[in-house]
């Protein structure tokens, strides 16, 4: 029985992975790493910043017999940064939360300033504070389950009771390990052939395609 809900930011609430992404795909493939948006989605969406860029730089020092600099991680920035695509809500998700009658929290891998930035920008915040918590409030990002765990206690609810809604691999492993039911989701414009079946064998017990599957499925779910 879930006493809560908890769910990731970017690719779930906002379609902020798909922002620049061809950008950043032409940026690293011109340095050497070439890894189409497919491959770049799978190998780091969901990680904290400093998980992210400690392994693109490995990558970069493969790829190169370097280290990169700091400049080489500030272009990679300003593609997305410069990226026309404007900061939207995933599809469904006003008219989803606006049902679920549980208690809900997000938790995320982007750094505090900008996940109010994207939840406000989105008009997405209300449906969640205060119960809003950045990566930045724990030790280790995901795939541990540090963020998630601290949710939970915020919430005043056990793990076990808990639901995640994850569109990453990463983001999965950690819901696991804190012990919570996971479930997929791939509504997000970053979610290639094949997203779906990554997170079955990550261990999502379930994978929805869109928000109103999600909250079908949820309706009927035994709860509280």
């Amino acid at each position: 029985m879930f006493k809560a809900v908890i769910f990731d930011c970017d690719g779930v609430l906002v379609d902020s992975e798909v922002v620049g992404l061809d950008a950043s795909a032409s940026y690293l493939q011109a340095r050497g790493m070439n890894w189409s948006k497919a491959e770049l989605i799978e190998r780091f969406s969901g990680l904290r910043d400093d998980e992210f860029f400690k392994l693109l730089a490995s990558a970069y020092e493969d790829a190169n017999g370097a280290p990169p600099d700091d400049s080489f991680f500030t272009g990679l920035y300003d593609q997305r940064r410069l990226s026309d695509m404007p900061m939207e809500a995933v599809t469904g998700a006003h008219e989803a939360l606006a049902k679920i009658d549980l208690p809900r929290a997000v938790a995320s891998s982007s750094r505090t300033d900008r996940l109010e930035r994207k939840l406000k920008t989105t008009r997405l915040w209300d449906f969640f504070a205060p119960h809003i918590y950045s990566a930045d409030c724990v030790d280790n990002g995901k795939p541990e389950p540090d963020i998630y765990l601290y949710a939970a206690s915020k919430l005043g609810v056990l793990p076990a009771e808990c639901l995640v809604v994850e569109d990453s691999t990463h983001g999965v492993y950690a819901g696991i390990n804190a012990g919570m039911t996971v479930w997929g989701f791939t509504g997000g414009g970053h979610c290639f052939a094949g997203h779906a079946e990554r997170l079955s064998a990550a261990g999502a017990a379930w994978v929805a395609a869109d928000f109103a599957s999600l909250s079908e499925r949820l309706a009927v779910m035994p709860v509280h």
